[in-house]
């Protein structure tokens, strides 16, 4: 019989040629496992490795699928031509370097009487600011013209992307953006060019365009927003939309109006799935009683939904909104 092989040390421990290959076959397969997981990185996508550089092309992606950060000139050639197909003028200022803090109103005179944050001189006089915007926007005064928190356009846009399940594939018409309180979170949350705005007021859709929209870093998204005149949608012929909301704007309005914007609004919402939203009130319906405004919204297409009283999460904000739907194809 022959002996069986084996290994003895000197304080005569023996290990026997079978439990040597099963302790390298376990070594082996540990080994294995711990290079494939060395070899698998779950780290962020769109984060630059430690050699590589940040993005520094305008808005959208770059070949790597990173989203850039830096604004391009064609974001800003973007920005001066909807200004001038919206025939749009306001006063532009002359930037000076070096304020220190202050309030608004000081701020403001600060601007005013060095006309600008900055100031060049010498050969340097012609080196100013691509897009140059007014104090009173530098400032933020118009945060201040809604009579409610600037804060709160957070809380509606909540509200209603979460109330029309909206995706960023959905598109939206906001009647009366102002100056993006609420439009710049669907913005940002939609696709490009998925947003869409009629606003009457050239002092708000200056300070959308000139402030907001650049300093949100959204100018890449391109929203259309157009200054318009009683209800006018010809801008808008041929989008279907998922969400049209108005907030506060009805008021506005004499109700013949109103009757006549939700016709044309009505032809441009998606049946069944989308959603009118106004808030606050609607007057111009309960004037002519339930039985007579039913009637009008159904020659209309337009169902009432019903009402929401939405108390924010995040602030000391609520609104009431009112909901309807195209009822027919």
């Amino acid at each position: 019989m022959a002996p069986s092989s084996s290994f003895s040390s000197s304080k005569g421990i023996v290990i026997t040629m079978p439990v040597l290959v099963l302790a390298a076959s376990v070594a082996a397969i540990f080994l294995f496992f711990l290079l494939s997981s060395l070899s698998t990185c779950n780290c962020p996508t769109g984060v630059p490795s430690a050699g590589g550089g940040v993005p520094v092309s305008g808005g959208g992606r770059d070949g790597g699928g990173r989203v850039a950060v830096s604004t391009t000139k064609e974001d800003v050639e973007w920005v001066k031509d909807q200004i001038l197909s919206n025939g749009l003028h306001m006063q532009d200022n002359v930037l000076r370097k070096g304020i220190n803090p202050r309030t608004r109103a000081q701020q403001l005179q600060d601007l005013l009487q060095f006309k600008g944050i900055s100031h060049y001189e010498g050969p340097e006089a012609n080196n100013h600011t691509g897009l140059p915007c007014p104090g009173e926007l530098l400032v933020e005064e118009h945060h201040s013209n809604y009579g409610e928190p600037w804060a709160g356009g957070r809380d509606v846009f909540e509200f209603l992307a979460q109330s029309t399940h909206l995706t960023p594939d959905s598109r939206v018409l906001e009647i009366g953006c102002g100056t993006l309180r609420v439009g710049q979170h669907f913005i940002r949350y939609l696709n490009s060019e998925h947003y869409n705005c009629l606003e009457r007021d050239e002092l708000s859709l200056m300070a959308a365009f000139r402030y907001e929209l650049p300093s949100q870093g959204l100018l890449y998204k391109r929203p259309l927003i157009v200054k318009g005149e009683d209800m006018d949608l010809t801008r808008f012929s041929g989008v279907v939309y998922d969400l049209i909301y108005a907030s506060a704007v009805f008021l506005h309005m004499p109700d013949n109006l109103v009757w006549t914007g939700l016709e044309r609004l009505a032809r441009q919402l998606k049946p069944y799935d989308g959603r009118i939203f106004v808030s606050h009130n609607i007057k111009f319906c309960s004037r002519l009683g339930g039985d007579e405004c039913t009637k009008r919204l159904t020659t209309m297409g337009l169902e009432y939904v019903g009402k929401h009283t939405h108390d924010s999460l995040l602030f000391n904000h609520y609104e009431i909104w009112y909901e309807f739907r195209r009822s027919k194809a």
